[in-house]
């Protein structure tokens, strides 16, 4: 009999890992990257076009959703995938880097969290059980423990301290969520920059025993080789048969490199941030739709991709609409982006399956930093 949430590997290629997580609603192919629907929506996009895109999650913020509209409302309409009109998979965070990055007046204490909302003021008090609870209220099928992510660099002595209340949370975290069927709870990693420290925080959650693992307090203003190091250090030390989701990352690049290293799972709000400011990801790498190259470009950004906002509009046209601020520019390349980010996605999956995805990884790369070939 399947497991109501599962996930297995299907194939392995040096570190890099293709396999799906089996949910009641529905498969979720691993490598994954969630678009984020931060307030329940994908800032400019339409949900056909998400599925379109390729994507078989999306990921919700606990700390907007819970100031508003609020999680008991949400559950009165019958749940977020009902009232975002998603059926599909929904990985929900647990609010705590919102609450530590958007709330000027904060407290943590071993309990609890006590901040302000960046909204109105109101007083919140977030503790890991109340995390789960808001989750369960959403009906996520992904729930996130609360952790304490710091911003790096930091002291030893706070990325410690932060680390040890993030164990203690998970403890608590999973006691409240008390393995609810059909639904997961994964633990998240803390240790800032310190390899020791997330060694540490890697073991102690897998003694607590999650149906997955994430890294957290990454993308936080550490280089990119800080985040890859931390990767290696913390990678061999969770269990190899669950899900490994590396929380807030981020760029083409550091999603296929983090795959190298052995992660199945991304969000990242780039693809529609990114989009809203006038930047398309493409297989040339990224281009900047605002420069005034573009203005007399008729091309199309991509004749070969499968996504019609690449393919059917012209560079001019697109140039137009950022500059003139028209809200379908920032539409239309926000979807540019979210599919150039499935496609990568897929293309690693595939690669992996067929044993090529260190050649699938050097072509990528080649071609990104070749770069735009310009009209003659």
């Amino acid at each position: 009999m399947t497991e109501p949430f599962s996930f297995r590997l299907l194939a392995t290629d040096g570190a890099a890992r293709q396999g799906e997580i089996s949910t009641p609603r529905g498969i979720i192919r691993t490598p994954a990257f969630m678009p984020v629907a931060t307030l329940g929506s994908i800032k400019g996009v339409g949900w056909p076009d998400v599925k379109a895109s390729g994507a078989d999650i999306v990921l919700g913020n606990t700390y907007h959703l819970m100031l508003r509209p609020g999680a008991e409302r949400v559950a009165e309409q019958g749940g977020l995938h009902t009232f975002i009109n998603w059926p599909h998979p929904i990985l929900t965070d647990s609010g705590g880097f919102q609450v530590m990055s958007l709330s000027a007046l904060r407290k943590v204490t071993e309990n609890s969290v006590t901040f302000r909302s960046h909204i109105d003021g109101t007083k919140f008090e977030l503790t890991p059980e109340r995390a789960i609870e808001i989750q369960a209220l959403l009906g996520s099928d992904i729930a996130m423990q609360l952790d304490e992510c710091i911003r790096l660099p930091a002291s030893r002595e706070d990325v410690a301290r932060a680390m040890k209340l993030s164990l203690w949370w998970a403890e608590r975290s999973k006691r409240a969520f008390n393995n609810a069927p059909g639904r997961a709870l994964f633990g998240i990693v803390q240790g800032g920059d310190v390899p020791e420290l997330r060694v540490e925080s890697a073991l102690a959650l897998a003694d607590i025993g999650f149906q997955g693992y994430a890294i957290g307090g990454l993308a936080v203003g550490e280089p990119q080789e800080v985040m890859l190091a931390m990767i290696e250090a913390t990678m061999p030390h969770l269990p190899a048969g669950r899900p490994h989701y590396l929380m807030g990352v981020g760029t083409p690049d550091d999603l296929i490199e983090a795959v190298a290293r052995g992660i199945d799972m991304f969000d990242c709000v780039m693809p529609t941030r990114n989009g809203r400011h006038g930047q398309a990801f493409t297989r040339h790498g990224p281009i900047n739709l605002s420069n005034a190259r573009h203005a007399n470009d008729p091309r199309p950004l991509d004749e070969t991709s499968d996504c019609p906002a690449a393919r059917d509009y012209s560079r001019a046209y697109l140039h137009h609409l950022v500059k003139a601020n028209e809200a379908m520019g920032a539409t239309l390349l926000s979807t540019v982006n979210l599919f150039y980010y499935q496609h990568l996605m897929a293309g690693i999956r595939a690669a992996i399956a067929e044993g090529r995805f260190d050649a699938f990884r050097a072509a990528t790369k080649e071609g990104w930093a070749r770069g735009d070939i310009p009209p003659l």
